[in-house]
C-alpha cells in the first residue's frame, strides 16, 4: 500500500517498518511546512501520524480505511526536526479498529512527544 501512496512519498515520509498491526514512519519537517508561527503545521503532523496509522491497519492485509481520526497536540516541531510516528494496534473487532500514534522528535534531554493521535479503522470491500 506504502509504495503506491503519492502523497505520503511527495512530503518525504519514510516507512521504517509495518508488521502485526503496528508501524513506524518518519517525515523531516522542511520550510514549506512550517506556518505563520514559525512551527510545523498540524496538518502535517497529523498526515504522518495517519500513515503511520494507515500501514498498521493495513498490516493484516485486507483494505482498511480510517472511519475517524483525532489528534491531540503536545509540543511543537521546527524547521529540520525529524518526527517518528510509532503506530500500534489496541483492538481490533469485527471489521473495526483502534490504533493509538505517537508522534517524537529528539529533543536535547531525549524524545520529546510531539502528538498523540487516535486512528477508528474500517475493512472494506475493495469493489465497493
Amino acid at each position: 500500500m506504502f509504495a503506491v501512496d503519492e502523497a505520503s512519498r511527495a512530503l518525504g515520509i519514510e516507512l521504517r517498518e509495518a508488521a502485526d498491526g503496528s508501524a513506524t514512519a518518519t517525515m523531516r519537517i522542511t520550510a514549506t511546512m512550517v506556518n505563520g508561527h514559525d512551527i510545523a503545521h498540524g496538518g502535517y503532523v497529523f498526515l504522518l501520524a495517519d500513515t503511520a496509522f494507515a500501514c498498521a491497519c493495513n498490516s493484516h492485509g485486507p483494505v482498511t480505511v480510517a472511519a475517524g481520526a483525532e489528534i491531540s497536540f503536545v509540543a511543537s516541531a521546527r524547521l529540520g526536526d525529524e518526527l517518528v510516528a510509532t503506530a500500534q494496534e489496541r483492538t481490533r473487532f469485527g471489521r473495526n479498529g483502534i490504533y493509538d500514534v505517537t508522534v517524537r522528535r529528539e529533543g536535547p534531554d531525549g524524545p520529546v512527544v510531539i502528538a498523540e493521535f487516535r486512528g477508528r479503522s474500517r475493512v472494506i470491500d475493495k469493489n465497493t
